[in-house]
């Protein structure tokens, strides 16, 4: 039995972001994400204005006058969800943890494609692969996916995103719509990053907390990172520490915004300071623009 708490919490985000794809994000995914081509719909009689090359000669010859052959879209989609749960997830000096923003993100985007009848998949991931679901339709299996960002415990508290990208070129045999959601606190992923985009509509989604680019002066403190254990104080009294730090955090965000132009991967950039459904409306309305 699923405890009542864990259903709660899955069907108050369900509301959330089922009202936010359907007011604010209508029609823009669908614009974004196009099907995989076009396939035969039917022989029509020709009507003025129709593509000459569409022309079914053979039902043209047989009928005596001219038709045409009609096609649509291939709409169907497969929309997976790489997503990081190692422990600096568990972070957030505002209202929400940032595992929690990725939860609701997650669950807007897989909303918004089950809206649009694509398959949604999930893949979890710490210094190892921890779960995966395979793509599926429907309301009760994004329910469950749901689920499983907001509740599921990994075993393991490090980062390996060439592990998981290795395993989505794995399982994901045909071009897949793919979001990378992570904070991207980790090296070593560039070759597989490559691969995993040149294979795969590849979308990075960086999570943020305002405080891993700029710290209080709040005097000396002790920081622990969540992955490894390791502890260091710091004196945040000190202005030039405290611009050293964003020196330095800055400097990494730009390197993974280069790292990501160059291998023609799409960014967003989620600050959980902020509003994350503008931005993504952002994301569609430029990337549509730009197709």
């Amino acid at each position: 039995m699923i405890p009542r708490e864990v259903l709660e919490k899955v069907r108050r985000i369900q509301i959330y972001t089922d009202r936010m794809v359907n007011d604010v994000l209508a029609g823009e995914y669908h614009s974004v994400f196009k099907g995989r081509g076009m396939e035969f719909d039917e022989v029509r009689e020709y009507q003025p204005g129709d593509e000459i090359r569409t022309i079914d000669w053979n039902v043209t010859a047989r009928m005596g006058h001219p038709f045409v052959k009609s096609f649509v879209e291939e709409r169907e989609l497969t929309v997976m969800l790489v997503v990081d749960l190692s422990a600096s997830g568990k972070f957030g000096s505002l209202d929400k943890l940032k595992k929690d923003v990725i939860a609701e993100f997650c669950a807007v985007l897989a909303f918004s494609a089950i809206k649009n009848n694509d398959k949604v998949g999930l893949l979890l991931f710490t210094d190892r692969v921890e779960k995966y679901m395979p793509p599926k339709k429907g309301k009760n299996h994004v329910l469950r996916v749901i689920r499983e960002l907001l509740f599921f415990e990994p075993e393991h508290k490090g980062t390996d995103i060439a592990a998981a990208l290795e395993f989505l070129n794995q399982v994901a045999k045909r071009k897949t719509v793919a979001f990378l959601v992570s904070d991207f606190l980790a090296e070593g992923y560039d070759r597989d990053l490559r691969l995993s985009a040149q294979r795969h509509d590849l979308i990075a989604v960086s999570v943020l907390d305002p405080r891993e680019r700029t710290l209080p002066g709040l005097g000396l403190l002790e920081l622990e990172d969540a992955e490894t254990g390791r502890r260091i104080v710091v004196d945040t009294g000190s202005r030039g520490f405290r611009r050293e730090f964003e020196r330095v955090t800055g400097a990494a965000v730009d390197a993974r915004r280069d790292r990501f132009r160059s291998e023609g991967v799409d960014l967003i950039e989620i600050d959980t300071e902020q509003p994350y459904v503008q931005t993504l409306l952002k994301f569609f309305r430029k990337r549509e623009k730009r197709r």
